[in-house]
């Protein structure tokens, strides 16, 4: 039985053996095996404890303790080695790409899902997360309390001088993540420490450098975009120099407002300017819609005039060149020439009115009728739009 001793007694057994193997008085024997009787114990022996132990382990091992040094040794280390190869294995998540190591040389790149590589010390592997967002802000500290998220203005990083030597307040936010490629993930496990130290300080050495080529106005107006723009693109271009494996995926400005002494200055001022530019506006339109009018009407009175200056001068070319053809005739034929122009001037002359003809000759009674046959052909059509008004 267990904790059983050389004399054959037992713990549970024979009521004359301790817990420790030695002898006791009766029932009465203490844990380490002294009874009243004996009047005092002696403590347990540390040696047989280790000798007993070590009997105990070649009874389990196979094979016996005779052959601990050899096919037991080689049976341990067997298993130890399976156990130690079992420890290979890992997992990629679907965010995730395996990196493996051996001897501390990259090997391989391992896609999501159950993988194996050299345990350690031999082999090692890195998961970095590739597709996962990452973002920190420049100029403001953002911390949970209550439930909400709160930010604090970190003056140090967001005060900023601007290309007209005035101060800045500016916070954003810059969004990254891993470049996945091979030489990407390589660069980032390998190339920089701290990357988010890193892509930190390049955002605001780059929002620095860029507010410091702009205006004010132009910074608290109009060009935003331009300037989130440009330093995206000088941050790409720093960590690409430093080989990091990071892309730069959006740069956001979250606020743009003058130093907080000032602030209600600038905002009159911004006012004042967006009335002068109001008023400006107005006017030009104005002027853009009156200038085009008064073109319009000085080309119209242009062309009136050209056009009645045309007129005149034909008019007045073709009367003398009449004359001079009637000229030419009435010196080819004065009499003739003189008689028809006495009735082409009475034909003028006379052809609208009407006419009485008189005879003046003996017997006759003076009027002589004439009948109108210009009225005649009149007086039907008048006589038709009558009716016509009346029918109506």
């Amino acid at each position: 039985m267990p904790w059983s001793n050389q004399n054959g007694g037992g713990w549970k057994g024979g009521g004359s053996g301790g817990p420790w193997g030695n002898p006791g008085g009766g029932g009465g024997g203490g844990p380490w095996g002294g009874g009243p009787q004996r009047g005092g114990g002696n403590p347990p022996d540390l040696e047989e404890l280790l000798r007993r132990s070590q009997d105990k382990l070649k009874n389990v091992l196979p094979g016996g303790g005779g052959n601990l040094g050899g096919k037991g040794i080689a049976l341990a280390l067997g298993v130890a080695a399976l156990i130690w190869l079992g420890t290979g294995f890992y997992r990629v998540e679907p965010d995730e790409v395996g990196v493996e190591l051996l001897f501390g040389k990259v090997t391989d790149q391992t896609p999501p899902g159950l993988n194996y590589n050299w345990p350690y010390p031999v082999g090692a592997v890195y998961t970095p997360e590739v597709l996962r967002i990452r973002e920190l802000t420049v100029g403001m500290e953002e911390f949970v309390t209550g439930g909400s998220v709160r930010a604090r203005d970190v003056s140090e990083e967001s005060l900023m001088l601007t290309g007209d030597e005035n101060i800045v307040d500016v916070d954003f936010k810059v969004q990254w993540r891993i470049r996945n490629t091979p030489e990407g993930v390589s660069n980032y496990l390998f190339n920089i420490q701290n990357p988010e130290g890193t892509v930190k300080a390049v955002a605001e050495s780059a929002m620095r450098e860029v507010v410091g080529q702009s205006r004010i106005d132009l910074i608290l107006t109009e060009n935003r975009a331009p300037i989130q723009d440009s330093v995206q693109q000088l941050m790409q271009s720093a960590l690409d120099g430093y080989g990091a494996g990071i892309e730069i995926t959006q740069v956001q400005m979250q606020k743009v407002d003058p130093p907080q002494q000032v602030i209600d200055a600038f905002r009159d001022v911004q006012a004042a300017r967006a009335d002068q530019e109001r008023i400006q506006n107005e006017a030009q339109a104005y002027a853009n819609r009156v200038v085009p009018e008064a073109r319009g009407e000085a080309a119209r009175v242009l062309e009136a005039a050209n056009a009645y200056r045309d007129q005149t001068v034909a008019e007045a070319t073709g009367e003398a060149q009449r004359f001079l053809k009637i000229f030419e005739e009435y010196k080819k034929a004065p009499d003739v020439t003189r008689e028809r122009l006495y009735l082409e001037t009475l034909e003028k002359v006379l052809g609208s009115n009407s006419k009485i003809i008189i005879d003046e000759s003996a017997g006759s009674s003076g009027v002589v009728p004439y009948l109108p046959l210009d009225q005649l052909n009149r007086t039907p059509n008048t006589q038709g739009s009558a009716r016509s008004g009346g029918n109506q």
